[in-house]
């Protein structure tokens, strides 16, 4: 079990730098936390307040959230062979043509990364604007390549 001084601790910590990026924080009231690992190509971009805000904003997106993988490339073969099969076993008694089914399936599927998928849900602040957007939003005013590398969610009372 999580306990509510070893998520605060986690978070305090969290502003520690990587390579060439940072771990952003957010802590919700103390209960609901998550450390997101942004990276860059250099220390410099990594110190810009766009940057920081960025790393921060993701946080809270994790936090509020919970999605599941980083980036689609993150999401395992077979998990995504397995939601497939699910969606066309719902559709298997529509009597529909097959290339209308795949079409259904893959708007399933994109429904699927919208709610696993960090980058490409749609953002706490403006849902509007995908995560993904957000990072190039970023990237533009940077001039760098930035990349969501891995997350952590942690809640108080679930088990890590």
């Amino acid at each position: 079990m999580l306990r509510k001084r070893g998520l605060a601790q986690a978070a305090k910590r969290a502003g520690r730098s990587t390579g060439q990026g940072t771990i952003g924080s957010y802590m919700h009231m103390g209960k609901v936390g998550a450390l997101v690992e942004v990276n860059c190509e250099s220390d410099f971009v990594a110190r810009t307040e766009d940057f920081q805000t960025l790393a921060k904003e993701l946080a809270m997106q994790v936090a509020a959230s919970s999605p599941l993988y980083a980036r689609r490339e993150d999401i395992p073969a077979e998990v995504i062979e397995r939601e497939k099969s699910i969606y066309r076993a719902q559709l298997e008694n529509s009597k529909k043509p097959a290339n209308v089914i795949e079409k259904i399936v893959e708007g399933k599927l994109e429904s699927f990364y919208e709610q696993t998928v960090l980058v490409d849900q749609p953002s706490i602040r403006d849902p509007k604007v995908k995560v993904g957007q957000m990072v190039q939003a970023t990237i533009a005013k940077v001039g760098e390549n930035i990349t969501v590398s891995r997350f952590a969610r942690l809640k108080v009372g679930e088990s890590a």
